[in-house]
């Protein structure tokens, strides 16, 4: 039994299950902890090192894969949540590790602030999102992590550091997206700009239309995403410039938007586990009923970028090099319609776009790229095949060069990621240097960074 003080025994649970959002995967650490202050953080680090356990931070849980699980020590970090400085001079934010997207957006608004560009959900931890190079969508913005320009790690050999541009920078370039790997990220600072609005338009076009016009739709504004639709040949295309206009949200239908498009629709999915050829009809009706028509809405850009994910599913993505996407998207599509397995596959294909950068893990590092997701939806929480299509997508990505998300389910070996990132192995170097006894890896972390076969953590 390991003796803590009374302190750690307050924030502290013994043996409690965590799972991740989408009930995917699961673990039980030894420990979970609560921490509210950065001195609790560090004595729990402490304890993990003279204890020989590994130690993992986990928020929302929103990773749909194994890099938050822990058999050791766990860290949840919702209690460590508050905002630090907002600097309306610099237009720059301070926050604890594990303040949610959603409050920093709401109270970066009520300041007249925004950040420049966000994923389609808000409810990750900051620090999670950071740690993951989570993205939006615009061709000359970069991720979450991009924003960042000072962070504060606290490290297994050389305890606290404080890292930016300006100081201790390799550090600062491998943490933003580090996977927890270096040790865990307890308070950053983001570049902001003014709050701004959004004018989106949304419209329905054919895959082949897309395609054809690819780079003037990509550009046509500064955030552009579409969706296509497997077994039928419909796309929804979505595109976002700045506006000064008043605000026209879009207006919430209870029976629409959540009796069918949420309760009816999971139902049918549940239907579809055990008669699968029903999928292309529903996703052709779901295509008609929610994304056929024209759409012209003017909100809040936080309100813009997010979308509402109600049912738990499998998901994957990659980021293949811009030039690329064409040839990616058609070869995944004539897959899709003529696989021999007669695989059928949820909507929707979600296609964004991202500006390159220099931070070393990320997967838009020194190029521009184009992120392609898929999911298949678990109703009700029950399992649905997803493994051949999967391995089928991957086989597509890694064909044209493809880095996938660090937050996702993947197959990508050591020698893979090392061949693809030009910086892994002073990642590796650095981490070793950071982290020399290995207590902030996990089984995700040993099989992907140091080729080692560990116990997995799937359901």
């Amino acid at each position: 039994m390991i003796k803590i003080d009374n302190r750690l025994k307050r924030i502290s649970k013994r043996d409690k299950k965590f799972s991740n959002w989408a009930k995917t995967f699961e673990c039980t650490p030894e420990l979970l902890f609560e921490p509210e202050n950065e001195d609790d953080i560090i004595k729990i680090v402490e304890l993990a090192k003279q204890s020989n356990k590994n130690v993992r931070a986990t928020g929302a849980g929103h990773s749909p894969s194994d890099l938050a699980c822990t058999e050791g020590f766990m860290i949840n970090m919702d209690n460590f949540n508050k905002i630090i400085e907002i600097d309306l001079e610099n237009k720059t934010v301070t926050v604890e590790a594990g303040i949610r997207i959603y409050k920093l957006n709401e109270e970066l608004w009520k300041n007249g602030l925004a950040l420049n560009n966000l994923g389609s959900i808000s409810e990750q931890s900051i620090a999670g999102a950071i740690s993951t190079a989570t993205h939006g969508s615009g061709i000359n913005f970069g991720n979450i992590s991009s924003q960042v320009i000072k962070l504060t790690l606290l490290t297994a050999s050389k305890g606290v550091i404080n890292c930016s541009m300006d100081e201790n920078n390799d550090i600062f370039k491998a943490s933003l997206c580090s996977m927890g790997a270096l040790g865990i990220i307890l308070k950053v600072t983001i570049q902001c700009e003014l709050a701004f609005k959004l004018e989106s338009k949304q419209f329905p076009m054919k895959l082949n239309d897309i395609l054809n016009n690819l780079d003037s739709i990509i550009y046509s504004a500064e955030y552009v995403r579409f969706w296509c639709f497997p077994h039928t040949e419909n796309c929804f295309v979505w595109k976002a410039d700045r506006t000064t206009k008043d605000s026209t949200p879009q207006k919430y239908n209870y029976f629409k938007d959540y009796i069918i498009s949420f309760k009816l629709y999971q139902f049918l999915l549940y239907i579809a586990r055990y008669f699968p050829s029903l999928i292309p009809l529903l996703n052709t009706k779901m295509f008609d009923y929610n994304f056929s028509q024209p759409k012209q809405l003017i909100d809040y850009s936080y309100k813009q970028f997010n979308i509402d994910c109600l049912i738990p599913h499998y998901t994957t993505e990659w980021a293949i090099p811009l030039e690329k996407t064409k040839e990616a998207l058609e070869k995944l599509h004539e897959w899709i319609n003529n696989d021999e397995n007669n695989v059928f596959v949820h909507f929707p294909i979600e296609v964004r776009f991202l500006d390159k950068d220099d931070i070393w893990l990320n997967p838009a590092y020194n190029r521009k790229v184009c992120y392609i997701g898929v999911v298949m939806y678990r109703p009700y929480n029950k399992p649905v095949p997803y493994k051949k299509y999967w391995a089928a997508f991957e086989k597509i990505m890694r064909s044209y060069d493809g880095r996938p998300h660090w937050a996702k389910v993947h197959t990508m070996t050591t020698n893979e990621l090392e061949k693809t990132y030009p910086k892994f192995k002073e990642f590796i170097k650095l981490q070793k240097s950071l982290d020399p006894n290995g207590i902030f890896l996990n089984s995700y972390l040993k099989r992907h960074l140091f080729n080692q076969i560990d116990i997995k953590a799937k359901l």
